[in-house]
């Protein structure tokens, strides 16, 4: 981004031009240190590389201060560096530089996933391939239980009760940088694949692709992003749930009333508001609960709450590192083993 894109994106969370603006509520910047600022001021274009490997040239180059605490102040609503992604925006460098992208060539990782990672176009080539009238999308960045699963094929049924003849899921986890507690990404798509083969999603009406944002937990302004980019590839509804994008207060669950930096309700409210989301229809996440009376996942039902368990992932993580097992119908068995298995992979290596 350039400065004015990027005071744009701060200050309105939109990109303005003559004909209309368009929701970026996240900025997209590339920090660099004074001495390289330095070395490149001047210059007409620049190379990008990773591992040696150039992939895109910046042209027209332009530098400007990263004026780092107004950034997360606007960004997180919150300075702290205790929070995971604010600390590494102060260790970044102190300048930022935007440009004219020439894109060279795609990046491909080498670890197996490349073939899920697809573009805003191939997907929406691939919803038409289908003979998709409807995409409905779901953000994930942790492991798929069955009460998921509830949610994405009410949702598939509510989309054919309205007439949609051919509604597809676009199973879309966050794939960029997460926190080092969160599941790595290699583990959940194994897990998100097992899932599709044991039949708990439809596998002929689903794609599974690698969205590769990182993750900011930047609560209501960052689901803002996530939407956004949904939409971009194909998605004309998006599932949001409780408390999207956020995370415990770093400063301790004193700090506020619930413990959490973000309301909870305040992202499925604000995407209801954002400007520039018009295409897409926000689909309340519904609260799954283990019904222990009937032995699944499924809605919770007030009148008889007392029918159903709430497993925290705290739980199910300490389930999965004890080698034991949850109630039937919370997970299907082979994406249990595949976490478990990377759960137990932890406890081993601290020996």
């Amino acid at each position: 981004m350039r400065e004015e894109q990027f005071l744009q994106t701060l200050h309105f969370n939109c990109l303005l031009n003559e004909a209309k603006s368009t929701n970026q509520s996240i900025p997209i910047v590339l920090p660099l240190s004074t001495s390289d600022k330095e070395r490149l001021d001047g210059v007409s274009a620049i190379s990008l590389y990773f591992n040696g490997v150039c992939y895109a040239i910046m042209r027209k180059p332009e530098f400007y201060y990263h004026r780092k605490e107004e950034r997360v102040a606007r960004q997180f609503g919150i300075t702290v560096k205790d929070h995971p992604y604010i600390k590494m925006i102060y260790e970044s460098g102190d300048w930022l530089v935007g440009g004219e992208l020439e894109v060279l060539k795609r990046i491909q990782w080498g670890d197996e996933l490349d073939h899920y990672r697809l573009t805003p176009n191939e997907l929406r080539m691939k919803f038409k391939l289908m003979g998709a009238d409807a995409v409905f999308a779901f953000q994930l960045r942790n492991p798929i239980h069955n009460g998921h699963a509830l949610l994405m094929t009410d949702t598939r049924r509510q989309l054919k009760d309205r007439g949609y003849r051919k509604p597809v899921l676009l199973l879309h986890p966050l794939g960029g940088w997460t926190k080092d507690d969160d599941v790595p990404l290699h583990t959940r798509m194994l897990q998100h694949q097992a899932v599709l083969d044991e039949g708990l999603l439809d596998r002929f009406s689903t794609v599974l692709a690698i969205f590769p944002s990182p993750m900011m937990y930047a609560g209501p302004t960052e689901v803002q992003w996530h939407a956004k980019a949904r939409m971009n590839a194909g998605a004309n509804f998006y599932i949001v749930g409780r408390d999207p994008a956020g995370i415990p207060h770093p400063q301790g669950q004193d700090s506020t009333p619930d413990g959490n930096l973000y309301d909870v309700t305040h992202g499925s409210r604000v995407l209801k508001m954002a400007p520039g989301l018009n295409s897409l229809e926000i689909i309340p996440f519904r609260v799954a609960a283990y019904d222990t009376k009937n032995v699944k996942m499924d809605f919770f039902d007030p009148t008889r709450k007392e029918d159903f368990l709430f497993i925290s992932g705290t739980k199910m993580r300490t389930l999965a590192r004890n080698g034991e097992n949850p109630p039937d119908g919370f997970m299907a068995s082979k994406a249990w083993k595949i976490l478990a298995d990377y759960y137990q992979s932890l406890v081993k290596d601290k020996y």
